[in-house]
């Protein structure tokens, strides 16, 4: 460790602990959830969440869908803690997920949905706080402390245990079996070297992240990221979508950065991406499929489920010296703090 380090940096290198410590110390709450869920049958998902949580939201959704086949919704906290309108939840599954479970409009949500018939479980690095009082199963991140602004080990964790409750809930054993070498594929992972993707963002004033599935939810998060701890206005978008309307912003130099996954949805992915940079855009993509755009260096951990959770920890790395190469502290960014108490 050095004095020019962050806590940040510190704390992506702890994630494959983080993640090995979940594992061991959550298993059971977890498992004991999948029981619920299955037990329950629901007609349906709610997710409540926001900032990078409500990203680990996104990525249950499409998790949920691809592996049990249930329907996934988010839904807004303000319905409960500002418009106060009741929800007919009966006979569905609510998940919360909070890094601090403190947040008034998300403690409020839970209540609200616990109340309106819905079997509630949070995921939250505080067993101890107002949410998980709130509800009824709670399952722990185990990140451990997480001091920086910039949640990373808590959005990892919070990523892996919806995947392991997926995946206990519908037995899939080669699903499991890649969650549980997770550790080892996130410590190469924040090794991989994305230093030409950092050099050209340290001036860069705005760029477009993609992704599409799973992956989505991890575009989604390195969005937030950029602007967060980097100040550089990023618009994520799935792949699908950016070439109807947004390409027009794409002009000569432009970045993009494409989250691609070994899933199915990698070819049509990297066809946009490829077709980005054809239009004079500079597209950085973590497929070796590409032709035109930029191959990053990527860890495939054996499951297309568990890749994006690969890809995202290559991101924090990147991401971390970006904002230090723009003289930024990424402990500290402007006008943030620790916990975000919205109503």
């Amino acid at each position: 460790m050095t004095a020019a380090e962050s806590q940040m940096l510190r704390e992506i290198r702890e994630i494959p602990e983080a993640v090995a410590r979940l594992l061991d110390r959550s298993g059971p709450a977890i498992a004991a959830a999948a029981a619920g869920g299955r037990a329950l049958d629901p007609a349906f998902v709610a997710t409540v969440a926001r900032g990078s949580s409500d990203h680990a939201a996104t990525y249950l959704k499409y998790v949920c869908e691809i592996v049990l086949g249930l329907p996934v919704a988010s839904i807004g906290p303000s319905v409960a803690s500002i418009y106060r309108a009741p929800l007919r939840l009966s006979g569905g599954l609510c998940l919360v997920i909070s890094q601090s479970g403190r947040s008034p409009d998300i403690v409020e949500m839970a209540r609200a949905a616990r109340a309106g018939g819905a079997m509630t479980i949070a995921l939250t690095n505080d067993p101890a706080s107002p949410l998980a009082q709130a509800v009824e199963g709670v399952i722990g991140l185990a990140a451990g402390p997480e001091l920086s602004v910039a949640a990373t080990k808590t959005f990892v964790t919070s990523a892996v245990a919806a995947l392991l409750l997926v995946a206990e809930w519908a037995g899939d054993a080669p699903l499991l079996a890649a969650v549980r070498a997770l550790p080892d594929a996130l410590d190469r992972a924040g090794r991989a070297d994305w230093g030409g993707l950092a050099e050209r963002l340290a001036e860069a004033p705005s760029l477009f992240t993609l992704g599409r599935g799973p992956g989505f939810a991890m575009s989604g998060e390195a969005a937030l990221k950029f602007k967060e701890t980097c100040r550089i206005h990023a618009e994520n978008y799935s792949s699908a979508e950016v070439l109807h309307g947004p390409v027009s912003i794409v002009d000569r130099g432009f970045p993009v950065l494409a989250f691609a996954a070994a899933d199915a949805a990698e070819d049509s992915l990297v066809a946009v991406a490829d077709e980005l940079a054809g239009k004079g855009a500079e597209v950085f993509a973590t497929s070796g499929r590409v032709r035109t755009a930029r191959s990053l260096p990527r860890v495939r951990t054996g499951h297309p489920l568990t890749d994006p959770i690969a890809l995202i920890v290559s991101f924090y790395a990147m991401v971390e010296a970006v904002a230090r190469a723009r003289g930024i502290d990424p402990d500290r960014p402007r006008h943030l703090r620790k916990v975000t108490e919205t109503l």
